[in-house]
């Protein structure tokens, strides 16, 4: 096995900044969107793309891929959204063993109630404090460390 390339310390420093910086936002979107729409932020994170979708409708593993999330988790969240009116599971015409999720009236209507305070809290937190070349220095950093992950 060969040695560890451990972090220096700007590296080790950067690292951490990053680790509170994803903790602090996701905590600050959380709060936002329960605060003004009684939203969790995986409830709008499942609407954001079915509302986006054609008919407001995907399959429920396509929705898994999108959220990044295991198929049991897609699985609890939809219940939970049911049970709130936001979504409604559908058979799966072409495949009887999935299923389809499909955005409600009720589920758009939050949605669509939800977004502009959301956006804005998104420009406040994370595109406000930078300059327009650094948000475009920010998109290619943030595409080089995408892809490398998806390489490997």
């Amino acid at each position: 096995m060969s040695e560890p390339r451990w972090l220096d310390d700007r590296e080790a420093e950067i690292w951490k900044t990053y680790r509170d910086l994803r903790r602090e936002l996701q905590s600050a979107m959380d709060r936002q969107l329960d605060r003004d729409s009684g939203l969790s932020g995986a409830e709008y994170a499942v609407l954001a793309p079915l509302s986006e979708s054609a008919e407001g409708v995907l399959r429920s593993r396509e929705l898994g891929e999108v959220l990044g999330w295991e198929r049991s988790r897609v699985s609890h969240q939809i219940s939970r959204m049911e049970k709130r009116g936001l979504v409604a599971r559908e058979p799966c015409a072409d495949d009887a063993r999935g299923s389809m999720v499909r955005v409600t009236a009720e589920g758009r209507a939050a949605i669509e109630a939800a977004a502009p305070e959301h956006v804005e809290t998104v420009r406040r937190y994370f595109f406000d404090p930078l300059t327009r070349d650094e948000v475009e220095t920010l998109g290619v950093l943030l595409a080089r460390v995408l892809d490398t992950l998806a390489r490997h």
